[in-house]
């Protein structure tokens, strides 16, 4: 397959999907679920620490998925490691031969396991890009010279329905300039108000690619929680009511994804999917999709 990067910069269509690295070191299961889903789709996610509950870590979990036939977009969190430890995982992960990364600052610890740990945020998610910009231009933050230095495609996220959205557009903008080239968004099911976030970067749209969050919703339940506990997630009641009422809930969820995918395919270059254990959702999706 082509290169994801290649894909993106060329104008094409792309889909992503999205795991959670094993706690422990048994990465079969994961690879597993990503069967359904081989050679069909451009490039999978790598989660780090997710949720702050403590796992394998993305770099290696990355590297399985590059030995499995995967490319992987390997993510880095800002809450668990000070700057060295930061820009030393980014060398390693460009040794390795991972070629995508995806930048976020993190969740606090106090929703995961352990509670008690302790956070470090020594730099945001603009920091970190930053760092990045630095390493590849061949010198560490603190201006001293790398022998030899990575390359990466480099992403970052963004809610669009941050509340106040001024704040998340200054930020973006920030991670433009720091060298972030493709944005995923946070899961969208409210078109209009996306529209409006598409009108608030018009002027730095052309800088970007785009790729548009679609969860596949596994149940009524799961969807109340989303509204209920993730920041800037709205699931309309009329998806919930119909939820509620499946006969096939896979079916079902693949159909509401798959009507998501398509009221938005014309306004964003790609799809990322975040099927929270379900790839096989994300497949049922992709038998409804012509590229």
């Amino acid at each position: 397959m082509e290169k994801f990067k290649n894909k993106l910069e060329k104008g094409e269509f792309v889909i992503t999907t999205e795991i959670g690295p094993p706690k422990g070191l048994n990465l079969k299961p994961v690879i597993d679920e990503l069967d359904c889903v081989k050679g069909r789709v451009d490039a999978v996610n790598v989660t780090d620490q997710q949720s702050a509950v403590m796992r394998l870590g993305s770099v290696a979990a990355s590297v399985g998925l590059i030995k499995s036939g995967f490319e992987p977009i390997c993510q880095f969190t800002c809450r668990d490691r000070n700057r060295i430890a930061l820009e030393s995982d980014i060398l390693s992960a460009g040794y390795l031969g991972i070629e995508n990364v995806l930048v976020m600052t993190g969740d606090h610890p106090f929703l995961g396991d352990p509670p008690e740990a302790k956070p470090v945020y020594d730099l945001d998610a603009v920091g970190l890009l930053a760092a990045i910009s630095k390493l590849q231009s061949g010198t560490d933050l603190s201006g001293k010279e790398l022998h030899g230095a990575p390359s990466f495609y480099v992403g970052a996220v963004v809610n669009p329905f941050a509340d106040p959205i001024e704040p998340e557009i200054i930020k973006m903008e920030k991670k433009v300039l720091c060298g972030a080239r493709f944005f995923q968004t946070q899961a969208i099911f409210d078109r209009p108000r996306f529209e409006k976030f598409l009108k608030a970067i018009s002027g730095f749209r052309n800088k970007i690619k785009l790729l548009r969050g679609i969860v596949p919703l596994k149940s009524a339940k799961s969807a109340r929680y989303m509204n209920e506990n993730i920041p800037g997630v709205f699931i309309p009641e009329l998806i919930i009511d119909r939820l509620d009422k499946s006969r096939d809930i896979n079916e079902d969820a693949a159909a509401i994804a798959f009507d998501v995918f398509q009221s938005i395919r014309s306004s964003v270059d790609g799809v990322h999917f975040m099927p929270i254990r379900a790839n096989h959702l994300v497949a049922r999706v992709l038998d409804k999709i012509k590229r």
